[in-house]
């Protein structure tokens, strides 16, 4: 039988291990990085490598100004499961891992918490398109995009590599977006629960909108 690197949402496993994480988006087949140093999550990894590698990304709903200042937060019921493609252990008792996004999941039920890390039994199947080949949008509408991209990231004082921008797929490109600009967790949320990759970019453009907006009627509000 030949080895595949591809993902099956067959073979996924019914129960994964849960990090919280407040503003931190992941998306199918975006990567992210992460370092890993509280107990709980050491053997949540433990835990993950023993079972397919998969760790769910989630956000807590309680509006917090750090990951630790709430324990265990009422969570959102979607979130975005990723596979661990990488991990090192530091020097300072730290593991550096990076995942790829492989599907969304909606929380069924919670289970008992085990050596500190929450757990719960997912559905995966309302989430079947995201094992789709990407659907790339019009010349048109990334062109409108990369431009407002550019006065957003001007606006927030972002620099970027527009030789790379102009480089990437459209889906990396937009996901890519999504999981890196500073929005609020509604609208991280709002985001990771798209219903396509158009109207992820619809949801991601409004939302760049409002900030030169706001960004816009506070200079108005206050001329030097």
């Amino acid at each position: 039988m030949l080895y595949s690197f591809e993902d099956n949402i067959k073979e996924l496993p019914r129960t994964i291990p849960l990090f919280p994480l407040n503003k931190v988006l992941l998306l199918p087949r975006a990567k992210l990085p992460l370092n890993l140093f509280e107990n709980r999550y050491l053997h949540m990894l433990d835990f993950a490598l023993a079972n397919q590698k998969i760790i769910g990304m989630i956000q807590p709903k309680e509006k917090i100004q750090k990951n630790s200042d709430i324990r265990n937060p009422t969570l959102y019921e979607i979130g975005c499961a990723g596979r661990i493609t990488a991990f090192s252990e530091t020097n300072d008792n730290r593991y550096e891992i990076i995942l790829r996004g492989v599907s969304r999941f909606r929380v069924k039920k919670e289970r008992s918490i085990k050596n500190g890390f929450r757990s719960a039994e997912v559905i995966w199947e309302d989430f079947n398109h995201d094992f789709d080949i990407y659907n790339s949008i019009s010349d048109y509408k990334r062109k409108q995009f990369v431009s407002l991209l550019k006065a957003f990231l001007i606006k927030i004082s972002i620099s970027a590599d527009w030789e790379m921008v102009e480089t990437t797929n459209d889906e990396d490109l937009i996901n890519m977006i999504c999981m890196c600009c500073p929005f609020d967790v509604n609208e991280k949320q709002a985001l990771l629960e798209a219903k396509s990759l158009e109207n992820r970019l619809e949801i991601l453009s409004s939302l760049m909108e409002m900030g030169l907006n706001v960004n816009n009627a506070s200079s108005s509000e206050n001329p030097s």
